[in-house]
């Protein structure tokens, strides 16, 4: 497929960032998709780091790996989820990333001695991967972070116009998202910042031909013409993209509006009519479920930023659609559990509990507790990553009376290293992109309750730890009841233990909420919900929370 034969959409923002360009891109790509056009999604994040790996996530949240282990913006899991189409690395670039590029080909004399500049050679280096991440895609959507004016955008902004220039008129369109805000004093939406955020964009050359307006409601016409007259937009172009109770009703939102089928007219396409059911059943399923809430306590040490476990609460509200049920998620901070202890900051009603990845001592110890209050009460538990390497380190301090017993990462010197070094990460200095990254291989053991859920021999999930299970421990911890239900193909690497004589606890080395969506949830998750359902029904007496808590449903879910 030539590069022509490939139609671009840019997606750029203004006003503010975390407006929702990731959300709003990857509704756009599932209806595009629906028409039985082929679709993927680029996001280019201008920041200077190479990876967002070694970022912290109150900064940037989440960090998405995908199956080549990249370590990716967070976007890319909207992407994924929407899409159902494996991405790669690249597929999310960032600015140093390509600076990093150009100056290593300086360096080897690639460009002749010539002088190195902006233009071209940084707008080329972009353009380069764009159209290598397009290749053989009817669609490509391609999404520039932060906001339009950011100097560090200045270069994407730039080689998307550079590539409208070069690829025809009727090759690529622009979307442009901003915020209509609300202000209630005086009853009324602004669409100044939405002005001026046009206006900034058409400064650098670029004309928008729809824009995407974030707001609390929907906009009436008026403020639609409004914001058509000023902005040089046709009227039906502008779209709006108002917070829903639910992210999965948003492609319907848009398709509602017609956002599709504008999209198709500008860029000289013809399909047919889209096959929404999925979205309308997923929707329907959410609205009204059968088998009501279920209450998940997730332990972490990021709980004031729900962010942080993007991937997590989605792939859970995937497995609660499955089980027609609603999730209610409450975060609990890990340090909280240690003060006050797990019975007392645990809210009694909670019909799971679930512990995340997550790196560092801070919190741990609360999260030990959690695993040990889990087990010893019968409630399901799901550790994943840092959830497993606690799960152990709980066993072997209460099973194997090994009160030392902890993980190297937290104590170097520590006699009882149940959790260790992997063999290839000992020597590393680099901490970014050095971890075991990307999708390896699992076998299970026959009848585990994880063979149970997968229903095969053997799997394949996405990692990202640097940390694993100490061989020199397995035998006593599987002489004391602990089952490694899934090991690496050689038998080295332990990657799902179990518990006997326990309703549902799992722990995976692995992320496996990396490769759920809301049409296809992962096994695990909705394994787990099952479970959380079957002891919720189990313990229908009156139970009230106890001590403070963090809490989020995801009734409350918002575009951004």
């Amino acid at each position: 497929m030539s590069r022509k034969s490939t139609k671009f959409i840019f997606i750029t923002g203004g006003v503010v960032s975390s407006i929702g360009k990731g959300l709003s891109s990857a509704c756009l790509g599932a209806l595009l998709k629906a028409r039985g056009l082929s679709v993927t999604a680029i996001k280019l994040d201008p920041y200077i780091n190479v990876d967002p790996g070694t970022m912290s996530p109150f900064q940037h949240g989440e960090v998405f790996v995908t199956d080549d282990g990249a370590e990716t913006d967070l976007d890319l899991g909207h992407y994924e989820r929407f899409l159902e189409v494996p991405l790669s690395k690249k597929n999310n670039f960032t600015a140093g990333q390509v600076y990093e590029t150009v100056i290593s080909n300086e360096r080897q004399g690639k460009y002749l001695g010539h002088t190195v500049q902006v233009i071209p050679h940084i707008t080329d280096e972009i353009k380069k991967r764009i159209f290598e991440a397009a290749k053989g895609f009817d669609i490509c959507l391609v999404e520039i972070g932060g906001t339009v004016g950011d100097i560090e955008s200045l270069p994407f902004i730039e080689a998307i116009r550079q590539m409208r220039s070069e690829l025809g008129w009727e090759n690529v369109t622009n979307i442009h998202v901003t915020l209509v805000p609300y202000i209630k004093a005086a009853q009324e939406f602004k669409t100044k910042p939405t002005q001026h955020s046009v206006k900034e964009l058409t400064g650098f050359g670029i004309q928008p031909d729809f824009v995407l307006c974030r707001s609390e409601q929907k906009l009436d016409p008026a403020i639609k013409a409004k914001i058509s007259l000023f902005c040089n937009v046709k009227a039906d172009h502008v779209i709006t993209a108002h917070d829903v109770n639910n992210i999965y009703e948003l492609p319907l939102v848009f398709h509602e509006q017609e956002f599709d089928q504008r999209i198709l007219e500008r860029l000289n396409i013809w399909t047919g009519e889209p096959n929404l059911s999925h979205w309308k059943n997923i929707l329907k399923t959410y609205t009204n479920p059968k088998n009501g809430r279920v209450r998940i306590a997730m332990i972490g040490k990021y709980v004031e930023l729900v962010e942080s476990y993007k991937s997590l609460s989605e792939s859970l509200t995937h497995a609660a659609i499955a089980n027609n049920c609603k999730i209610e998620i409450t975060y609990v901070d890990s340090v909280e559990i240690e003060n006050l202890g797990a019975e007392n900051t645990i809210t009694k009603n909670v019909d799971a509990i679930l512990i995340p990845g997550g790196f560092g001592n801070r919190g741990t110890e609360g999260k030990i507790a959690t695993v040990q209050y889990a087990r010893e009460n019968k409630i399901p538990f799901f550790g994943i990553c840092l959830g497993l390497q606690m799960a152990v380190i709980e066993y072997a301090r209460n099973i194997l009376k090994m009160p030392e017993a902890t993980s190297r990462e937290f104590d170097e010197t520590t006699k009882f290293p149940v959790i260790d070094w992997m063999n290839d990460q000992k020597n590393v200095a680099n901490k970014g992109a050095t971890m075991r990254l990307g999708s390896y291989p699992c076998k299970l053991l026959p009848d585990s309750l994880a063979a149970q859920i997968y229903k095969q021999a053997s799997i394949d999930e996405r990692h990202r730890h640097r940390f694993e299970v100490n061989n020199s421990y397995r035998e006593a911890l599987s002489n004391a009841d602990l089952i490694f239900s899934g090991l690496s193909p050689d038998e080295q690497l332990v990657e799902i233990v179990e518990i006997k004589d326990h309703p549902w606890f799992i722990g995976v080395q692995f992320h496996p909420e990396f490769k759920s969506s809301p049409n296809n949830p992962h096994p695990l998750f909705k394994s787990f919900v099952g479970a959380a359902i079957k002891y919720r029904d189990l313990h229908t007496e009156t139970r009230k929370p106890i001590g403070k808590k963090t809490t989020a449903s995801t009734e409350q879910i918002q575009i951004n």
